[in-house]
């Protein structure tokens, strides 16, 4: 049997067995050793030892754990309710309002946690019945609520950023820095989206009632002054290493330290909080962990064999495509997969394949880590079996059918379509942050 064929065998297997609904990490990880043990005998035992020591090595993964930690601090707590009452005061007396401060929210969520699921959950607990109780649209909030959970892997600290960075080989720091603009520039296309549709169909989204508005310019001030608390943490924990005063690691145990601090000081880290705290980081950073780990091994037998060398030759000499023609071929093939796969799972599985594509092709990598992240969420969100799709169904109360969270995703996904035509067209937007601080 030639390489070629055996690769494809490989890549049939696994993707056949995710497919029964195993875990992902075992899934690539078994098939990896079963075609290193059955091509190179015992010998293939180094391949998941090398790759379990360069895992270890490197020091950046311990960002990781602290970011994670951080996350959970912050929304255990409960220190996100305390974000939506000031987005709730502050943007509540215009049509759509409330929606706008969720995405807001949204926002404030991901640069705490970096998890799409974390954004997913705090929105649909917290805003989704505030926002129904006040007659908003029941389609418009579900959308709103599934396309600001989808920055959660875009804005840092994004965690899924540093998996890509372990498989691509580039700087977390410039990855983060480069999801920053398109992060942001995401979510005003969605509040600007928001701020029309209300303003055209004012009963989508209702201001709220003149009872509601008498709030008194204290009680407005100590709301933003507790709901920004967490964005201060940002801070603290980003502007010594975008000034280049501390590591990246540095900077998460920052980050880490003063959230629990902050919990601490304002008498919200109980037992229970620091527990399910310390269980959630652990189970987390250990399932990436484990999937880096698979990655790793699975990239170095199709590398070994040729598979990479093998597809580029196809696409650039056989077919003759044009780079570009290539590269979104590439992304339509995330949303394939994503009506049955994570986000995770996506890059594990295709990182080993494109990668070294891309790089073969002249695209920056850090640039294509960005229309990865954008292109993955937009698979979450389609159907028919967006995953984002499923998270929603089973938090949404049973006034909201399936038929309504379909129907809610469509123009967020156009905005989102949007949003990836505008960096691919301009890829400073995603650029020029990394560049600029890491050639300051």
């Amino acid at each position: 049997m030639s390489y070629e064929m055996i690769a494809i065998f490989m890549f049939s297997s696994m993707m056949l067995m995710l497919m029964t609904g195993q875990r992902v990490f075992g899934v690539i990880g078994g098939v990896a050793a079963v075609a290193s043990l059955a091509l190179w005998g015992t010998g293939g035992s180094d391949l998941p030892f090398s790759a379990a020591m360069k895992l270890m090595k490197w020091y950046p993964l311990l960002t990781l754990p602290m970011f994670i930690f951080m996350g959970y601090v912050l929304s255990e707590s409960k220190l996100a309710d305390d974000l939506y009452r000031m987005f709730h005061v502050w943007m509540g007396p215009i049509n759509g309002g409330l929606a706008i401060g969720t995405i807001g929210l949204m926002v404030l969520i991901s640069a705490m946690n970096g998890l799409s699921v974390a954004g997913m959950a705090i929105g649909a607990t917290i805003a989704l019945p505030e926002l129904l109780r006040r007659n908003y649209d029941k389609r418009m909030i579900t959308g709103v609520i599934q396309a600001g959970s989808s920055l959660g892997i875009l804005v840092p600290p994004s965690v899924v950023l540093v998996l890509y960075a372990m498989i691509a080989r580039q700087p977390v720091g410039q990855l983060w820095l480069a999801g920053v603009f398109p992060g942001l520039m995401m979510a005003g296309l969605f509040i600007l989206y928001i701020y029309i549709r209300c303003r055209i169909q004012p009963q989508l989204g209702p201001a709220l009632g003149e009872e509601e508005r008498q709030i008194s310019r204290s009680e407005k001030l100590r709301l933003l002054n507790a709901g920004l608390l967490p964005l201060s943490i940002f801070a603290v924990m980003m502007v010594p290493f975008v000034n280049g005063w501390t590591s990246l690691v540095e900077s998460s145990a920052i980050g880490a330290l003063a959230a629990l601090l902050t919990a601490v000081l304002k008498r919200r880290m109980t037992k229970q909080v620091f527990e399910t705290t310390l269980r959630q980081t652990l189970a987390i950073s250990c399932m990436f962990m484990w999937i880096i780990l698979a990655a790793m091994g699975f990239g170095a037998i199709f590398d070994g064999l040729g598979a990479v060398r093998a597809i580029d030759d196809l696409f650039t000499e056989q077919l003759g495509l044009n780079p570009w023609v290539i590269l979104i071929l590439m992304q339509l093939s995330f949303l394939v997969m994503g009506t049955f796969l994570d986000d995770t799972a996506m890059l594990v599985i295709v990182a080993p394949l494109y990668v070294p594509l891309v790089r073969h092709l002249g695209f920056d990598l850090i640039w294509y880590g960005v229309l990865y992240t954008i292109t993955t969420q937009i698979a979450y969100m389609t159907p028919p079996f967006g995953y984002n799709l499923f998270l929603m169904r089973a938090m949404a109360p049973p006034e909201i059918g399936v038929r309504d969270i379909y129907a809610s995703i469509v123009p967020f996904v156009l905005v989102m379509i949007l949003a990836l035509a505008l960096i691919i067209f301009f890829p400073q937007i995603a650029l020029w942050l990394p560049n600029y601080i890491y050639q300051k």
